[in-house]
């Protein structure tokens, strides 16, 4: 029950700060934001296939603790990083630079206290990795959209 009640909570809380976020900025970043999240879900798959962690209650746990982070404050945080950092690379760098670290060492070990999963074949450090790259990869999926919808633009 209580594991229900932060999911909800975690979806609720990042969907309700979208109203505050431009609509120009949810169309200009909704595509790259997909793009991610496809590939937070791509490794979930593989992470689960190798046994990488582990989720108290079994599969459809694993599943629903997944897509309720991807889903809820993955998804969000995508659309709001792009809407304040994009344009400028340093400070997109360093603002992904900081919060994967945050994710990967104090917010991992608190959701494994709270026993939504553990870490197995994999330490946190990889997970800081993994997010760190994925940020890196979003930045230039999302310079090659507006490269080729510029180039739409101007035919």
């Amino acid at each position: 029950m209580v594991t229900l009640f932060i999911r909800c909570g975690m979806i609720l809380l990042s969907w309700s700060t979208i109203f505050f976020l431009p609509k120009k900025s949810f169309l200009k970043f909704l595509p790259v934001t997909i793009f991610s999240t496809a590939v937070l879900l791509v490794e979930d798959m593989v992470g689960r296939t190798y046994k990488l962690w582990k989720v108290k209650g079994g599969k459809r746990s694993a599943t629903n603790n997944a897509l309720t982070f991807i889903f809820g404050p993955f998804f969000v945080a995508n659309l709001w990083t792009f809407h304040f950092t994009y344009g400028r690379f340093w400070i997109y760098t360093l603002f992904n630079l900081f919060f994967d670290l945050l994710f990967a060492y104090p917010i991992n070990y608190f959701l494994d206290k709270l026993g939504l999963y553990k870490l197995k074949k994999v330490k946190p450090i990889f997970l800081f990795y993994t997010a760190f790259g994925y940020s890196t990869l979003n930045y230039f999926f999302q310079k090659f959209l507006d490269k080729n919808f510029t180039l739409k633009q101007e035919k």
